[in-house]
């Protein structure tokens, strides 16, 4: 497994950390407890980690030096690619860190197809990618935040591997239509393997004693935002969506996250000044990202959570949210038409106004018995994803790929 840009053991939800590293580490987990041994290899952005780290049985996590031993833009992260494949191909011909030759590559996002391309060919393994965000929907979404984050080649790049892959996965079907439509992949060679929640951590509970655990006020309308704090997750929607709720003056907002991206510090001091121009100072309040055992109570405290997103592949938060028995209002993009079941589970609003996420935000609060009956079918909903699941549909895969012949590059 390749994740060069962030490590499945970095706290998500700041600065390149988000929905990937839960995504590797928690797949990698569910793969190592189906009998999979599984090897991450990430970049080490500092000298005191160690060189390999035994998460549990069967699935470790190789830190690589490719660069400076510490955190750099990711922009200029293609410049370490090829020492970190350097380094990569060494351990592996050496058998340091493994227990034998891998089966198959598995590389998650652009950066990380870049090293399981060569991976691919040098060692004659199979190739697996996961792209979780895709260059040509990002830019049509976010345009300003490509520009500065991303060099022009990534989309020719994402292309080319996934032309050499001999297995996309897509989280959805709309991803798959994306992967087909944007980039000609061989729908015979895309595969849906939907992400998973894990039920132990994420499930319904009380929500004054899950406010008292994380320090909230037990009474009131509480909103929630989880995610990093760039424009593409549309932080400043949430803000203004509370401001219009003139039928809830108490109504509260707790932002989860922090800084990404190079803007991301701009876009807090931004998001800050906005809160204060509307007067919502004593309403909103900011939170660092919290480890998923205590994320969980911030959902299960929330009356509704906004997903106000320009674009989502699939959209752990609003599954995650789902699956403590909280309400979702998000944006109709991406992965998120697929895990909101419009009135029955949550709201999907288009386009995703501060209007219209208000409006829908005031149908749940505004109705006891209905958001009741939203969040028990949100928790219902929620049951079809587990990791457990995913895991089997890609040991399924790699078992497969074992016996065909390679894809060559086109």
């Amino acid at each position: 497994m390749i994740s060069l840009h962030t490590s499945p053991l970095a706290q998500p939800g700041t600065g390149d950390g988000g929905g990937m590293n839960v995504y590797v580490r928690e797949l990698s987990s569910a793969l190592a407890r189906a009998g999979v041994e599984c090897d991450v290899y990430t970049r080490a952005d500092s000298a005191d980690l160690p060189a390999a780290v035994q998460v549990e049985p069967g699935f470790r996590v190789h830190h690589v030096p490719a660069g400076p031993l510490a955190a750099i833009p990711k922009e200029t992260l293609p410049e370490v690619v090829d020492e970190f494949t350097d380094t990569v191909l060494g351990l592996l011909r050496s058998g340091t860190g493994t227990d034998e030759r891998p089966d198959a590559v598995h590389a998650n996002y652009w950066l990380s197809g870049l090293v399981g391309h060569r991976l691919k060919h040098e060692l004659d393994l199979p190739l697996v990618s996961t792209f979780h965000t895709l260059d040509r929907v990002k830019a049509e979404a976010s345009p300003e935040e490509v520009s500065a984050d991303e060099p022009h080649r990534r989309a020719e790049a994402e292309a080319a591997i996934m032309a050499c892959s001999d297995v996309v996965l897509a989280s959805c079907t709309v991803e798959a239509a994306q992967l087909v439509e944007l980039y000609g992949a061989d729908a015979e060679r895309v595969r849906i393997v939907t992400p998973g929640v894990d039920h132990a951590f994420f499930a319904p509970g009380d929500r004054v004693q899950a406010r008292r655990a994380v320090g909230l006020d037990p009474a009131g309308p509480l909103l929630l935002f989880v995610g990093r704090l760039q424009p593409l997750k549309g932080a400043p929607v949430a803000v203004e969506a509370l401001a219009l709720l003139r039928s809830h003056p108490l109504a509260e907002l707790v932002v989860v996250g922090g800084p990404s991206g190079p803007r991301g510090h701009a876009h807090v001091d931004e998001l800050r000044g906005l809160v204060d121009r509307l007067g919502l100072a004593g309403r909103v309040r900011f939170v660092r990202p919290q480890p998923h055992e205590l994320l969980s109570s911030y959902y299960r405290a929330a009356d509704v959570c906004v997903v106000p997103s320009r674009s989502e592949s699939f959209g752990l938060v609003a599954l995650e949210a789902a699956a403590c028995g909280t309400p979702v209002v998000a944006a109709a993009v991406g992965g998120l038409t697929t895990l909101v079941d419009h009135g029955s589970t949550g709201y999907l609003v288009d386009p995703a106004t501060p209007e219209a996420v208000a409006a829908a935000v005031s149908s749940v609060l505004d109705d006891g018995e209905r958001a009741a009956r939203l969040a028990r079918a949100a928790a219902v909903r929620s049951r079809r994803y587990t990791w457990r699941q995913a895991a089997a549909q890609l040991r399924a895969t790699y078992d497969e790929l074992a016996l065909d012949c390679l894809v060559a590059c086109r």
